[in-house]
């Protein structure tokens, strides 16, 4: 299993935008291509105005197959256009993390 871990921050005061944007413009087509999220999170404490969503696949050709198509998907090109436009995103991390043998995570 892989899991794609992405934290995103937003300039202050933007994040609600930003998410009202993403589910109404790109949630549907992500999740189309990349299944239901196994989280999707905003923080309370730490680095305010940022949120974490993590997607699983079963290893790193599952994974690229389906961002391939998801980068192909016209609606996902649109989301990411109108997301560039509004200009809410400051930065992105992202990590690719395996579970320890001892404690596998569920999907």
């Amino acid at each position: 299993m892989l899991y794609d871990v992405r934290t995103y921050s937003c300039r202050p005061g933007t994040i609600k935008k930003h998410l009202a944007l993403y589910e109404a413009h790109g949630y549907g087509p992500q999740s189309r291509h990349l299944g239901e999220p196994l989280a999707y999170m905003v923080t309370e404490t730490g680095p305010v105005n940022s949120y974490t969503h993590i997607w699983c696949y079963d290893d790193a050709a599952d994974r690229e197959a389906r961002r391939a198509a998801l980068q192909a998907d016209p609606d996902w090109q649109a989301y990411l256009g109108k997301s560039a436009d509004a200009g809410y995103l400051v930065s992105q991390e992202n990590k690719l993390m395996t579970p320890v043998a001892f404690a596998p995570a569920k999907r």
